[in-house]
């Protein structure tokens, strides 16, 4: 059991930035490269392996959160901290110097390695470190982080690409990953007495072996196709390697992720609706920034802008639920905001190029709302159970399936906007003559930029717009299904809240 030192105000406040900052660059990693890719293989080349430089970092953050969890509750929270910083800033600085896609992939898994350690053990020592009444606060705090710096990573990515170069999306880490390990090293104290377990190796081994062979297999799927040999290989890979962890956890003394948390009523619910419930979320993320470059024009930094109503929607939530979980419990904070989410999304299946953009910002801001106070709730509602000895593996398997079911989420619903947005182009263009290139688009950003549009017919563009702008609102109208599974499965969930306690008089 790690008992927390750190107590006094001033203290708390030093330890809040340095967690809050290493949280905020290692989530926001996961996506700060995707406006900058181009860029990226403009100088690096490798087009066909660049799928890796994104792929790497989440498949090594991925499987090293249960592990760093685990791991955190054994030997001490700050250590691992640290160490996921050092790990990161090491490789942010071996990713600014990479030569070739090949050595970029590999920076950035060492970077993915560090993040695993940072994003569950900030969460944690939040829970170390405050009284239960103010749990619900920082969380709610914290929460709105971790969803911003999901939203903010394509955004500084393009802004730095086009006002410097892509080495600095990654030297950009350096001053504030220095100056959370300072924060983090000098006013974090804990003290020696931990809970000392073996270490589960064959339980890591086959977690890492089968997290790296779905997610590669997810990752790749539409490039290699699904039913190829790779592919099929990956997946058996992984069903094997899961297999084998699930055996090695039901033997393991102290396992990495134990299945008796699972009995749990409350943590076993929480982490599933986490699961499901980020799904609709990336759909917005990832889609909305198209909709609106294809609907209304612009570069796609100007659109990636249009995402800040629902970073705001995200923040304000997030704090709002960590709040009211002090008043109400988990599942009424979490149907309420739920049920926001399906309406945000209803209207945003409602879209198309004739929505002002007026009408497009509330619905951003809706589903920013419904989504923000998971960030805080679930994480409180997994650990509630829980002694701190256990806060650690508890936080990371929450980090854990939240990042899968994001990740597959992408992949998902990736797939069903390429294909309505493939249909709708053939239907759109079957009666006009010498369109058959533009049938053949699978990439609806090949036809964002200004510049190529500019030089598009007026009745060719608006056909396209007219396409592009249907796939992605039947794409939100295929995120229900998440939403709509999510919500019920908070009903599964206690009517436990988080537990008041009663202020002592001070000695």
């Amino acid at each position: 059991m790690t008992h927390v030192q750190t107590r006094d105000k001033k203290t708390l406040r030093f330890v809040v930035a340095g967690l809050m900052l290493g949280m905020f660059i290692a989530s926001m990693d996961q996506t700060v490269v995707s406006t900058a890719i181009g860029e990226i293989i403009a100088d690096l080349g490798g087009l066909d392996q660049f799928v890796w430089v994104t792929s790497a970092y989440l498949v090594a953050e991925m499987a090293g959160m249960p592990i760093f969890g685990k791991l955190s509750d054994m030997y001490g929270r700050k250590r691992f901290f640290v160490f996921g910083l050092i790990m990161f800033l090491f490789g942010s600085i071996l990713c600014g110097t990479a030569t070739s896609i090949a050595q970029l992939s590999i920076y950035r898994a060492i970077q993915g390695i560090g993040g695993g350690s940072l994003m569950p053990i900030a969460f944690t020592i939040v829970f170390d470190v405050f009284p239960v009444e103010k749990r619900g606060k920082m969380s709610g705090l914290f929460g709105a982080v971790f969803g911003l710096s999901s939203v903010f990573g394509p955004l500084l990515g393009a802004y730095i690409t086009d006002n410097l170069n892509w080495h600095w999306i990654f030297y950009i880490n350096l001053p504030l990953g220095i100056l959370a390990v300072f924060l983090i090293l000098f006013f974090y104290h804990e003290s020696r007495e931990h809970q000392k377990q073996s270490i589960d190796w064959a339980g890591a081994a086959t977690l890492v072996c089968s997290t790296v062979s779905l997610m590669f297999a997810l990752e790749l799927g539409s490039k290699y196709g699904w039913s190829s040999m790779p592919i099929l290989s990956l997946f058996a890979s992984f069903v094997v390697f899961f297999v084998l962890f699930l055996i090695a956890e039901s033997k393991a003394s102290s396992p990495i992720i134990s299945f008796k948390m699972f009995q749990k009523r409350l943590y076993a619910a929480s982490n599933l609706v986490g699961l499901i419930y980020g799904l609709p979320f990336m759909v917005a993320v990832v889609f909305m920034p198209v909709f609106i470059q294809g609907v209304f024009g612009g570069t796609a930094t100007n659109a990636g802008l249009m995402l800040l109503p629902m970073m705001l929607g995200v923040t304000v939530a997030s704090m709002v639920g960590g709040i009211l979980a002090q008043h109400m419990s988990y599942r009424n904070v979490m149907l309420i905001h739920g049920l926001i989410l399906i309406i945000g999304l209803l209207f945003a299946g409602t879209m198309g190029t004739d929505t002002p953009y007026s009408v497009v910002l509330i619905y951003m801001v809706t589903i920013g709302y419904g989504v923000g106070a998971s960030f805080a709730v679930l994480g409180m509602a997994a650990i509630h159970d829980f002694g701190p000895e256990q806060f650690g593996s508890a936080n990371a398997t929450m980090a854990f399936l939240r990042e899968f079911g994001m990740t597959v989420g992408i992949t998902i619903f990736g797939t069903i906007q390429s294909h309505l947005f493939t249909a709708n182009l053939k239907d759109a263009f079957s009666n006009m003559p010498g369109s058959g290139a533009v049938q053949h688009i699978t990439n609806p950003r090949q036809m964002l930029s200004p510049e190529t549009r500019q030089h598009i017919p007026d009745p060719v563009l608006h056909r396209f717009t007219e396409a592009l702008a249907s796939s992605i609102t039947h794409t939100f109208l295929w995120a229900l299904i998440p939403a709509v599974l999510a919500m019920l499965l908070m009903f599964t969930m206690t009517k436990d809240r988080l537990r008041r306690v009663k202020k002592q008089p001070e000695s």
